[in-house]
């Protein structure tokens, strides 16, 4: 079975702490904009790195590709204002 937007979702929600969590996706293909503080002082690549850590082995078996945008939560509010 193919995992939907809202199983990714809770695959990111169960092992990081997130302010704003949304996800699309048709099945394989996923898009996430994902605001955590666990991204404070962290470049890009070390943010996916932290996604993919909540993830686990379902990055390999079950998502086939994941797209994302990661923002501290000072990044969302300024982006939101802006």
């Amino acid at each position: 079975m193919l995992p939907t937007p809202e199983t990714v979702r809770q695959y990111i929600a169960d092992n990081l702490e997130c302010e704003v969590l949304h996800v699309v996706g048709d099945g394989s293909h996923f898009e996430a904009l994902i605001v955590s503080p666990a991204f404070e002082g962290k470049r890009p690549i070390a943010r996916h790195q932290i996604v993919y850590a909540a993830l686990g082995d379902r990055m390999k078996a079950e998502i086939h590709a994941l797209s994302m945008r990661t923002l501290t939560p000072a990044e969302y509010q300024a982006e939101s204002n802006g």
